[in-house]
C-alpha cells in the first residue's frame, strides 16, 4: 500500500520539473503554489502526535506559502502586465535535464544521512534536498525578478522539509516567522518591481546593472 506521504512527496518532485520547464509566470506561480500545499500537508501525516496548536499552525502555513502570496504575486505582474518570462541564462529543456540529475543526485547524497522521517518514506530526505537544489538553481537560472522571487519561495520549502526530516517534532513558530518574512519580502517586491516595469518597461534583473548611483 502506498503511504500518502510518498505520493505527496511525489508530486513536490513532479513540480519541480514543472517549474524548471515552464515559460509563463502564471503557470510558474501556481506550480509553486501547489508545491507549498504539498509541503505543508506533508507534516500532518508523519505520525509526530501533533498537537491542536500545532494543526493550526499547519493549516495557516499553508494559507500562506499556498495561498496568499502566490496571490501577492500574481497581483503583482498583472499590473506589471507581465505574463512571459524572459529568456532564461538556461534553457527550459536543459533545466528539466538538470531537474532528472539533481533527483539523482539528491537520492544518492540522501543515503548518508539517518533522518528521522526515513522509516515513513525513502522520498523524504531526496525530496528535500531535491527543492534546496531547485531553489538555488531558479535564483541563478533565472532572470527575471519575478521568478527569482519564486525560487526563494522553491528553496524554503527545501528548508521546511529538510526540519521535517530531520526533527519528531516541527518548530511551526520558527516556520511561521520565516513565512511571514516571506511575505513581508513579496510585499516590498511588489512595489520593486512596479517601479522596474515603469523605468525599464522590463522585468530583466539584467537591466539593474545600467543603475548608476
Amino acid at each position: 500500500m502506498i503511504h500518502p506521504v510518498d505520493t505527496m512527496l511525489a508530486l513536490a518532485l513532479l513540480s519541480i520539473l514543472f517549474s524548471f520547464g515552464s515559460s509563463r509566470l502564471p503557470s510558474l506561480i501556481k506550480v509553486v503554489g501547489f508545491q507549498g500545499i504539498v509541503v505543508c500537508i506533508v507534516p500532518l501525516f508523519l505520525g509526530h502526535g501533533l498537537s491542536p496548536e500545532s494543526v493550526v499552525f499547519s493549516i495557516a502555513a499553508l494559507c500562506i506559502r499556498g495561498i496568499l502570496i502566490p496571490v501577492c504575486i500574481y497581483v503583482a505582474i498583472r499590473k506589471a502586465a507581465i505574463t512571459r518570462e524572459v529568456k532564461p541564462i538556461v534553457g527550459f529543456h536543459a533545466s528539466i535535464f538538470f531537474g532528472l540529475i539533481l533527483m539523482v543526485g539528491a537520492t544518492m547524497a540522501s543515503h548518508r544521512f539517518d533522518v528521522a522521517a526515513d522509516h515513513i518514506s525513502r522520498l523524504f530526505l531526496p525530496t528535500a534536498i531535491s527543492l534546496l537544489g531547485a531553489g538555488m538553481f531558479l535564483l541563478m537560472a533565472r532572470r527575471n525578478a519575478i521568478a527569482m522571487v519564486l525560487g526563494y519561495m522553491v528553496l524554503e520549502n527545501g528548508i521546511y522539509l529538510v526540519g521535517c526530516a530531520f526533527s519528531q517534532r516541527v518548530s511551526h513558530i520558527t516556520e511561521f516567522g520565516i513565512l511571514l518574512d516571506i511575505l513581508a519580502g513579496v510585499m516590498i517586491m511588489a512595489v520593486i518591481l512596479r517601479n522596474m516595469k515603469t523605468t525599464f518597461n522590463d522585468l530583466d534583473t539584467d537591466r539593474l546593472r545600467t543603475l548608476k548611483e
